[in-house]
């Protein structure tokens, strides 16, 4: 245990303490699993394990409140696995290093995993919890929400008694969310072809880093960098100039994660060295790009030099193709709402690009709270695909979830939190909360989600406001009391 179990509140801030030491990347959350299922256990509480891995355990009313409508309380157990390129950490086997910075919580060159932590924690805390007044309560815990929101994708019928839910995954402070963007990723496969190189060809090798990155749905319309998109914009305006191979490319790790570093290594055949119009143009190319960055994304660095020369590189003509393709990509805001000041609607994020066995992949996340607009984006993409050759794999998407102002929780959180922490704001987010699938799969459920003050999520700036875990926990108590 560390510092973080002392802070207030105890109840909440020591389950989060314990699942800093448990892995619990998406795909990964056994040991979370069998956690919750040890304090449910340890507690006498009522649990299911589903099909898809989820878990749901059932706590009774308190005395008293027996005959209340039953609540379901919902977290995701995943958390993104992001580090800066200088940090040694092995998410696998280490615990996450918590680092007291001011009012906030944040990890030492990782992410922290507040998001959805905080919430886990918080319904762990409430299971526990002897002197709390509630009704019936079901808590759902699900599994890989990160990479395609699978757990909630995967939940069977039957498993709630309750009919309304508070989902604790969002991350503004007094915000109330009622509705969320669709998504569905795209997934780019391009034939390139490798051949040895030519005698006395010269490599060099490019980098960019230092972009704060984020969330590629609540952080999107903060026009930050997309390391990908910059470095294939300064290889494609040097192709042009001059004949080069790429040897290697390759950045992002995550679909809903903004990218904020990638390299690559690219060859020249001349026997004088790399020619000075190649790396002026690189160099021109990346100081425009970071001038272009100077107010929303400051940090952006890039490096320009010699590299030893590899054993082969992508040809000419393949050079050129992917290239040509990540270039003519679109990434971030495509359209505002008309309905809702500030919001995105239409969004896409270009989140990975790798090369390996002869293919090169290319992996799109796309959001939109209008339908329609999301599947015209991913026609766009699909006819970019289909000019450049590639093959094209289009994942299950899942769905919006459209605003319900006349919800019966919200009239009734809106005044909990206006009593305790003052007036909230009521919209939706550009994120895709698993509220959307849970309300298709159990239609009529009456949804809300709200939460405490993260920062940055999906990047190693990632941190909590620590004050703002105390309001969260006080109104979210302070609901179950009062829900009849």
């Amino acid at each position: 245990m560390t510092f973080v179990s002392d802070l207030q509140p105890t109840a909440v801030w020591s389950y989060f303490d314990q699942l800093l030491t448990i892995p619990r990347g998406s795909k990964k959350e056994d040991g979370a699993r069998e956690f919750v299922i040890s304090v449910a256990e340890r507690l006498g509480l009522d649990y299911t394990v589903d099909q898809t891995g989820n878990v749901v355990v059932r706590k009774p009313a308190s005395p008293g409140n027996s005959s209340t409508t039953p609540t379901i309380l919902q977290s995701h157990l995943d958390m993104v696995q992001e580090k800066n390129s200088d940090v040694e950490f092995d998410f696998d086997n280490e615990a996450i290093r918590p680092v007291l910075d001011g009012e906030y919580l944040r990890a030492d060159g990782t992410t922290l995993g507040s998001d959805n932590g905080i919430g886990v924690a918080t319904m762990l805390a409430i299971m526990e919890a002897t002197d709390l007044p509630h009704g019936p309560l079901e808590f759902l815990f699900t599994i890989d929400e990160e990479t395609g929101l699978t757990g909630a994708g995967g939940l069977g019928e039957g498993l709630f008694q309750g009919r309304r839910l508070i989902n604790l995954d969002s991350e503004e402070e007094r915000v109330l969310t009622i509705g969320c963007a669709g998504g569905a990723d795209s997934h780019l496969h391009l034939s390139v072809e490798r051949s040895p190189l030519e005698e006395g060809s010269s490599a060099i090798s490019v980098r960019v880093a230092g972009l704060k990155g984020g969330h590629s749905g609540v952080d999107i319309h903060l026009q930050r960098g997309n390391a990908i998109k910059i470095l294939a914009r300064a290889l494609h305006a040097a192709a042009l100039a001059e004949p080069l191979r790429i040897a290697s490319f390759g950045g992002g790790n995550a679909h809903n994660a903004i990218p904020r570093e990638v390299s690559g290594i690219v060859v020249v055949p001349s026997t004088n060295g790399i020619p000075a119009t190649v790396t002026g143009i690189l160099t021109s190319e990346l100081e425009a790009a970071a001038a272009e960055l100077a107010a929303a994304d400051p940090g952006m660095t890039f490096e320009v030099a010699d590299a030893p020369l590899p054993a082969d590189a992508l040809t000419e003509a393949s050079s050129r193709q992917l290239l040509s393709l990540v270039t003519a990509l679109p990434h971030g805001v495509m359209a505002m709402s008309n309905d809702i000041e500030g919001l995105v609607e239409t969004s896409t994020n270009l989140a990975v690009v790798r090369e390996d066995d002869g293919r090169a992949f290319i992996l799109m996340s796309s959001r939109s709270s209008v339908m329609s607009a999301l599947e015209a984006l991913r026609q766009r993409i699909r006819a970019l695909a289909d000019l450049s050759g590639a093959d094209l794999a289009e994942k299950d998407g899942y769905p919006a979830w459209q605003p319900d102002v006349s919800s019966a929780l919200l009239q009734v959180v809106k005044g909990v939190h206006e009593r305790i922490a003052g007036e909230a704001e009521i919209g939706a987010v550009h994120a895709g909360l698993e509220c959307g699938i849970i309300g298709e799969k159990y239609p009529g459920m009456d949804m809300i989600s709200f939460g405490p003050q993260i920062d940055f999520p999906h990047s190693p700036d990632e941190r909590v406001k620590v004050a703002t875990v105390e309001e969260f926990y006080e109104v979210l108590t302070a609901v179950l009391a009062e829900l009849d």
